[in-house]
């Protein structure tokens, strides 16, 4: 019996862009969690922001946010991993070499960006709407913080994954450089990510692997794919990642449908 799901939203519960949760799957969602279902909600965005998407069940629902560096369950904190600040400087000075990435620092509760491209700044405080610092300096910011990212608003796709390969050279091991959507690269350490985080939560409700679907479609969600003993890689996922999962091709809220209908 399935009693936790696990999903990705960008690419997977959201689509297209979308920065809002259709009703149906806040629908779906909410009497899952009515019939005893638990639900995380797995991303690289920050947690108000996953908190604001699921207004009105968001206290019903577990979250992984940061790609896994933070876990939160009925507003505690279970777990968290920082940056050095050190990484975190020689990141940003290698980012400043190259034209239109700009840089996003997360702190647990806010987002630091710099004032420099008003495309980005709306992107961030208008469009996503992240709780949001803007900063002359980002590199003269004070942490701690759980995550770095570099998001690219002009050029297309292959730029980026050109670009991550890049960052992959110089900084791996140490830290490990994956898309997260189609103008995101998200920085994360070696041992932290979605499956390890939702491996955290299912220790935390003593279930197991075989009673948790998870969902998702990029290569930030390959470990939580992987995770779960039954996975699902969305429709228009990225190249290779259906490798990871048990299933694919099904959309996100078709399997909430059917796993709802298997507890009615």
């Amino acid at each position: 019996m399935i009693k936790l799901i696990a999903s990705d939203l960008d690419g997977t519960l959201l689509h297209n862009g979308e920065q809002s949760l259709s009703p149906r799957v806040l629908e779906l969602v909410h009497r899952l969690t009515e019939k005893g279902i638990r639900f995380i909600a797995a991303s690289g965005r920050q947690y108000d922001n996953e908190q604001r998407l699921f207004k009105g069940i968001a206290d019903k629902i577990s979250y992984i946010a940061e790609n896994g560096a933070l876990c939160v369950h009925e507003g505690k904190i279970i777990f968290r991993s920082l940056l050095s600040d050190d990484l975190i400087q020689r990141i940003i000075a290698e980012i400043r070499k190259t034209p239109n990435f700009d840089i996003l620092l997360s702190r647990e509760d806010t987002s630091v960006i710099e004032n420099r491209n008003p495309a980005f700044v709306n992107h961030i405080c208008n469009v996503m709407g992240n709780t949001t610092e803007i900063v002359d300096d980002i590199s003269k910011t004070k942490g701690p913080f759980i995550k770095i990212a570099v998001c690219n608003l002009v050029d297309s796709h292959q730029v980026i994954l050109d670009y991550l390969n890049h960052l992959t050279d110089l900084f791996a091991p140490e830290i490990r450089a994956v898309t997260s959507g189609n103008i995101w690269i998200d920085f994360i350490p070696p041992n932290v990510n979605k499956g390890t985080a939702l491996q955290t939560f299912l220790a935390y409700f003593h279930i197991s692997a075989e009673e948790c679907i998870s969902m998702g479609d990029q290569y930030n969600d390959i470990e939580m794919l992987e995770a779960a003993g039954t996975s699902y890689a969305v429709p228009g996922s990225a190249p290779g990642v259906s490798d990871h999962s048990t299933h694919a091709g099904i959309f996100a809220e078709d399997v909430l449908e059917e796993v709802l209908r298997g507890v009615q």
